[in-house]
């Protein structure tokens, strides 16, 4: 094929746009002449903004505070991640690293992307700047017009950023370009890098890895404490996905007249995640019938029959990425089937043997094995031996055949937050108060395992809430949800 003079030059111009540092300015993008350039450079209002610190601003400046007492004399440096194509030219919404917005509070439809945190020493402490991208200039400039031509950080195609001033009254941080981080980070001063968030960065800085996993697991630990405004934000956030249950139970009658009810569920409890936050904490699981044996199950494609029962584990992400995590296994029909009542009454025995079991001093493990007793003893009870005698052995663990998964994680940024944290501080450590954890045993017995009767073959049940431990003990979060099998028909009932 042969190209036409008009497209050689297209190609030429869009060549330059990239090297200028324009992205995302695709083939399909028309050429943009010197006259209509010259005309963007003009005309513009004043809009600049004053504002006020962000919520949870302060709370950010104390952990800063936590992370340069714990590494003098280091520069530490702390990226939020980049954007994530999804396809072609369009993006995945941005999220910055959990760490970055335990240091900076920063708050979702706000974020940056490729911004880096540096903790410069200075002294017997640090001095902190966030290195971030500033509004783009509307003058045109070096950058060859970004704020109307490039698609991934241009005003005109995703919205206005804060100026490098608005972003330090907001984050109560100093601030530079993010042209200027090369520079920063130069010199001969030992460094420890959050890896593998940023690619410049992680060219710039030799890796240490002994040192950098140091650094990633006391950033994981330092979340394990919620202070009472994280606290707030997990009270709304659980609020909020309470409110999506409702919203599924109110439209479950709907969702059986279609092929794929499953994903009516997951718009339904999606919505209230848009409404209400930033979005979700995790994707959706709506499993309905044999789904629900499937522990992730994410596709949502199948049907919603009466009769069955639907897993529903979902939660919404607050505007300040704290999120809950909350499961409900409900009767389609409103009604359990006498089987169904009876793995259910297990699976809230379990839970409420768990929950007991939750107290400031005791054991992260204690709650795990409180629900895990109460389950072996009751498949014993129904005669379930996988293994035969075997599963009596000590340490033998059979029953897990049908109970494959843990019985909590602590929540916050995270969904399973502070996953890098040590296990002696967290699955062999104590719980205290400020800790956030979920409670959610549960059984599944696979459609196709021979060694259960063939009634219970195909059927999935957890129950799961969300808990602060306080120094008076443990708080449900969630508790505006109904947990026993007569309370979840009643509400069931009452929003029909």
């Amino acid at each position: 094929m042969v190209l036409s003079a008009e497209t050689d030059h297209d190609d030429s111009e869009r060549a330059v746009e990239r090297q200028n540092g324009l992205r995302g300015v695709g083939s399909h993008d028309r050429e943009v002449s010197a006259a209509l350039a010259e005309s963007f450079r003009h005309g513009w209002a004043d809009t600049g903004l004053k504002l006020p610190p962000v919520p949870g601003a302060a709370h950010a400046a104390k952990r800063r505070a936590v992370v340069s007492e714990r590494f003098p004399g280091e520069r530490i440096v702390i990226p939020s991640g980049g954007l994530k194509a999804r396809s072609n030219d369009f993006d995945y919404t941005f999220r910055p690293h959990s760490a970055f917005i335990h240091l900076t509070a920063e708050q979702g439809t706000q974020a940056v992307p490729d911004s880096v945190l540096v903790f410069e020493p200075i002294g017997n402490g640090h001095a902190v700047t966030l290195f971030t991208r500033p509004r783009s200039p509307r003058d045109g400039g070096a950058n060859g017009g970004e704020f109307y031509r490039d698609r991934q950080h241009g005003e005109f195609w995703v919205g206005r950023r804060r100026t490098l001033a608005e972003t330090a009254d907001a984050l109560g941080i100093e601030t530079a370009a993010r042209d200027d981080l090369e520079r920063a980070l130069g010199g001969n001063v030992a460094t420890r890098v959050l890896r593998g968030e940023d690619t410049l960065v992680d060219a710039l800085v030799p890796p240490a890895r002994e040192a950098e996993a140091e650094l990633l697991t006391f950033l994981s630990e330092l979340r394990l404490v919620k202070d009472e405004w994280e606290v707030e934000q997990l009270r709304a956030a659980v609020g909020s996905t309470v409110a999506g249950f409702h919203d599924v139970v109110g439209e479950l009658r709907h969702a059986t007249t279609l092929a794929r009810g499953e994903r009516w569920i997951e718009g339904t409890f999606n919505r209230r995640a848009r409404l209400d936050g930033y979005g979700l904490g995790f994707e959706t699981i709506a499993a309905a019938g044999a789904h629900a044996c499937v522990l992730h199950w994410m596709h949502n494609d199948g049907p919603v029959r009466d009769g069955d029962l639907l897993l529903l584990d979902a939660g919404v992400e607050a505007d300040s990425f704290y999120t809950g995590d909350v499961t409900r296994t409900l009767p389609v029909s409103g009604r359990f089937t006498d089987v169904q009542r009876r793995v259910y009454d297990l699976v809230f025995a379990a839970q409420s043997a768990g929950i007991a079991a939750l107290r400031p001093g005791a054991r992260y493990g204690d709650f795990h094995d409180a629900a895990m007793r109460v389950i072996d003893e009751g498949l014993d009870d129904w005669g379930l031996r996988p293994g035969g005698e075997a599963a009596h052995a000590p340490h033998s663990m059979l029953y897990r055949r049908y109970t494959v998964c843990g019985t909590g994680h602590m929540l916050g940024l995270d969904c399973h937050d502070c996953a890098s944290a040590r296990s002696q501080t967290y699955l062999d450590g104590v719980l205290e108060p400020g800790h956030v954890l979920t409670v959610e045993p549960g059984l599944y017995f696979q459609p196709d395992d021979l060694t259960v009767p063939e009634e219970l073959r195909g059927i999935g049940v957890r129950i799961e809430d969300d808990f602060l431990i306080t120094a008076d003990g443990a708080v449900c979060l969630s508790s505006g949800l109904p947990r026993g099998a007569d309370e979840v028909e009643a509400w069931m009932a009452s929003l029909r």
